[in-house]
């Protein structure tokens, strides 16, 4: 049965797909469309589907350092924005019960109240899912977008311990005691772990097993516990390659997730209008998302590319929803709205993340009216230094690019990068590194490149090398530009729109093998 869903998600994702969507969408449909044929979810699959969510959670905590969730910028925006989208969504609930609208009318204030806190959150995993896609998790309004997220799983939380009386017991003492104790042993363990399939493996056992369920043996949240052991490896030299190492099989446990919604959905017209009518409310939540994001001095650009990583429901809503139905405070028919409406609002999320840079270009002029004056030192003006040569993507070709050009030519080559840890790395190496995000629109108007001759795109994204050619084009430079690529189709599309030279990462990996053997045998 399993083989079929995923199968189905299969075609639907590769049609999706060539429409230039995300495939993630084409999951949410084969799920409605195997549900409207009969079919349900199976055990194995909600397995499969909260493995895939475990991971994740353990994947953000890998990426994920504590001062992300102390800046105000973070919890400030993250706490207003549950109090008043709850608020909102009470008094809309209690408002259209008034008017003796189905399903409403059934809802006490308390009851009311629930269903305002589940419709509050944003999903982490459709905006982790996007983010990743788009080579953004790095970025600072993808931090910001990660770390309100976490804040509202902290919520979460709490909510699920007060709401089902689960507390923490003696052994959750233990774990707060015996982490960071044990914490140097676990980072032996993963330098012992080398780079093959160990690795992965060393992943899954400390996410599912010390992770999930050793927090739910202490009576706390299992997928708390992963996000938690993933944020202790975060310092780690390691903790990236570990990510990198666990994408794969996260992917395609998470397409089981998004078939599980659809799925599970007890569809009836009262169910689909009701969820028509709450995505129609979306816009007034990302509207608040952005508006205390301004307030706490965020960038216009920062705060709406932020709340478009947000403008969804969560399928935590779902959670809630469960709880409060077992309570029989709402009818199980409120499983099936949000599904729904979270299913619509990743349909309408995805296009819009995906053109969101295009959008803010669009409305700059107006958004620019309610920035605030303050900058945040993460979002100061650029200074670029003199250079001749201008690398942006500063990993591991990026980083050998630059030491390349340096040795024949120092002095000459600056590097960019999105990530402050990345830039921060190679400063304490004495390389002459700056942050900047090439693909905002902002920042080639804030740099003077006219001594640049020569740009090298070595992001890892082909859609981040492709929007920052745009920006580079469009901002008059004439100096030569190169760029890597994985593939021949991304080598075609890049010197089609006028790069001048084209390194395919993986052809040329073994060529450029060869020249270094060659020079060593016959110099």
């Amino acid at each position: 049965m399993e083989l079929l869903f995923f199968a189905v998600a299969f075609l639907c994702g590769f049609s999706v797909y060539q429409l230039k969507l995300p495939p993630l969408i084409g999951f949410l449909i084969a799920g409605f469309l195997l549900n409207g044929l009969g079919y349900s979810s199976t055990p194995l699959l909600s397995q499969l589907a909260d493995l895939g969510v475990t991971l994740l959670l353990f994947s953000i905590g890998l990426k994920l350092k504590v001062g992300t969730l102390t800046k105000l910028q973070v919890w400030a925006p993250a706490t207003l924005h549950i109090i008043v989208s709850t608020f909102l969504f009470t008094s809309l609930s209690l408002m259209l019960a008034s008017l003796s609208l189905p399903l409403f009318t059934e809802l006490s204030w308390q009851s009311a109240a629930l269903i305002g806190f589940a419709f509050s959150f944003s999903s982490t995993v459709f905006a982790v899912k996007v983010l990743e896609e788009r080579g953004e998790m790095n970025s600072f309004h993808g931090k910001i977008a990660i770390g309100i997220l976490v804040m509202q799983d902290i919520f979460a939380v709490i909510f699920l311990a007060v709401s089902t009386g689960k507390t923490p017991n003696i052994w959750a003492l233990a774990l707060l005691i015996g982490l960071p104790l044990v914490r140097p042993v676990m980072f032996w363990i993963l330098n012992r772990s080398k780079h093959g399939e160990l690795l992965p493996l060393f992943g899954f056992f400390f996410a599912l097993v010390l992770g999930y369920h050793a927090f739910e043996f202490a009576g706390l949240k299992g997928d708390l516990g992963a996000l938690i052991i993933g944020m202790i490896f975060a310092p780690h030299k390691k903790a990236g390659e570990l990510s990198k190492s666990l994408l794969n099989v996260k992917d395609i446990l998470l397409v089981g997730f998004f078939l599980n919604i659809g799925l599970n959905a007890h569809m009836s017209w009262e169910a689909l209008m009701v969820a028509v009518l709450l995505v129609l409310v979306l816009p007034i939540k990302v509207a608040i998302y952005y508006g205390f994001m301004n307030i706490f001095n965020l960038r216009a650009r920062t705060s709406l590319l932020s709340s478009f990583s947000l403008a969804n429901y969560s399928e935590f809503g779902l959670i809630v929803c469960a709880v409060a139905a077992t309570g029989n405070l709402i009818t199980s028919e409120w499983l099936a709205v949000v599904a729904i409406a979270v299913s619509i609002t990743f349909i309408i999320a995805s296009p819009l993340n995906k053109r969101s840079n295009d959008i803010y270009v669009k409305i700059e002029n107006w958004l620019l009216k309610f920035e605030s004056d303050t900058r945040l030192e993460e979002e100061m003006n650029v200074s670029l230094p003199k250079a001749k040569v201008l690398i942006f993507g500063m990993g591991r070709v990026g980083t050998g690019a630059y030491e390349t050009i340096e040795q024949s030519h120092p002095g000459l080559i600056t590097g960019v990068d999105i990530s402050a840890e990345v830039v921060s790395k190679h400063t304490e190496r004495g390389r002459r590194v700056i942050v900047a995000d090439a693909t905002d629109p902002d920042f080639w108007q804030r740099i003077n490149h006219s001594s640049v001759e020569m740009v090298m795109l070595a992001m890892p994204k082909h859609n981040q090398n492709l929007f920052a050619l745009e920006q580079l084009k469009a901002s008059g430079f004439g100096g030569q530009v190169t760029a890597i690529a994985n593939y021949p189709d991304q080598q075609k599309e890049l010197e089609d729109l006028g790069v001048d030279s084209t390194y395919n990462f993986y052809l040329e990996a073994g060529s450029g093998f060869a020249e270094h053997v060659k020079q060593k045998l016959f110099s």
